[in-house]
């Protein structure tokens, strides 16, 4: 793509020194960089003297970099040699270098090419009136605004061969140019002005809440489902290795003692029940069960002839015993809450003798009538 050799002895000066204003700022550059690290300074200083010698770096300034910084002069000679931005020999007033990777080549960089060789002659050749040279390239970082070229130190993007002609026209004559977009595109915008994120919103930062909720409610639903997933496989990791214990009655019959049998009760020094009492027992049972409680008249289990007995009472037949009265005699009511047989009766009440007085005086007669 370019010639990256020295310029022949006969175009080389026999010296270099950098100016006393160059060498100060060359000593500020090496500063930046702690003791015995002075060689990272190699770059801004080959850059510094070849702006020093007219846009392009002899051998005398490689070494004077060099014995400034250190470093053996093939060192410095190799990053030289490397860079395209470094101009090894003599270049134009204006130093035009071309873009020709991918993306400036797919838009036009072969037309820009033919333009210059058709103008100005081959690569690394200075037009007749000094003005001008022309070098192609590697990719110089505006590929959104391809085809383009860097002149000196500015950029010039969206160029045709007649918009590269006219601009190095203006440049040779003086006349103002305008840096950047040579379409009037504002920084990489698309062709046309910028069609996607005109939305002011996106940029007055009223949508960050509304973002950063979104990305939280994202967050927080992964983070409940990975929760649950582990869940489940720690479940089914537990059912794995820890079966559930099965209970002792499920699916068999269990035979259990009867705890009120007459052998128990006789071990346990109780009376036998007998057969009227659990007959009495069943009875006042079953009527509980129908009618929710007890109704008079249902036997109690601990009413039995057994109980009344035991407790000296009479048996089932005395205590029903009827009582003496005629079948047509009337029985004896209870007496009125509070009265007793010795109150008298009370008085009826006596009319009144007395006569009634006259509910208003009569009214005076008028003297006048």
């Amino acid at each position: 793509m370019s010639n990256r050799r020295l310029a022949p002895a006969s175009e080389q000066p026999e010296s270099f020194a950098f100016t006393q204003e160059n060498a100060a700022w060359a000593k500020g550059q090496i500063e930046k960089y702690p003791e015995g690290r002075q060689a990272s300074a190699v770059i801004p200083l080959l850059w510094k003297a070849q702006e020093q010698n007219g846009g392009w770096l002899p051998r005398r300034a490689i070494e004077a970099v060099a014995d400034e910084l250190g470093m053996p002069h093939i060192r410095v000679l190799e990053v030289a040699t490397f860079y395209t931005m470094f101009a090894l020999e003599p270049v134009g007033r204006f130093w035009i270098q071309l873009c020709g990777t991918v993306p400036c080549d797919s838009c036009g960089a072969r037309e820009l090419k033919g333009m210059l060789q058709a103008r100005l002659g081959p690569a690394g050749h200075v037009s007749a009136d000094g003005n001008f040279s022309w070098l192609e390239v590697e990719c110089l970082g505006a590929c959104c605004n391809a085809p383009m070229v860097q002149i000196n130190q500015d950029y010039y993007e969206d160029l045709t061969p007649e918009s590269l002609g006219t601009l190095m026209d203006d440049l040779a004559a003086g006349r103002p140019v305008n840096v950047g977009s040579q379409t009037g595109r504002v920084s990489s915008e698309p062709q046309g002005g910028a069609a996607t994120l005109s939305d002011p919103t996106l940029f007055d930062g009223s949508r960050v809440g509304a973002w950063r909720q979104r990305f939280e409610d994202k967050n927080k639903a992964e983070g409940d489902e990975a929760r649950a997933k582990d869940e489940a496989a720690s479940t089914e990791a537990r059912a794995a290795t820890e079966p559930k214990i099965a209970k002792p009655d499920a699916g068999r019959p269990v035979e259990r003692p009867v705890s009120d049998a007459p052998a128990q009760r006789a071990a346990g020094g109780d009376a036998p029940i007998k057969a009227d009492d659990h007959a009495d027992a069943a009875e006042r049972g079953r009527s509980i069960a129908k009618h929710g409680s007890a109704r008079p008249g249902d036997a109690d289990v601990l009413d039995s002839p057994a109980k009344r007995v035991a407790e000296g009472e009479p048996a089932g037949a005395e205590a029903g015993a009827q009582s003496d009265l005629p079948r047509d005699a009337v029985p004896p009511q209870p007496e009125a809450s509070g009265a007793s047989e010795n109150a008298p009766a009370a008085k009826p009440s006596e009319p009144s003798t007395k006569p009634a007085e006259p509910s208003a005086k009569p009214a005076k007669s008028d003297p006048a009538t």
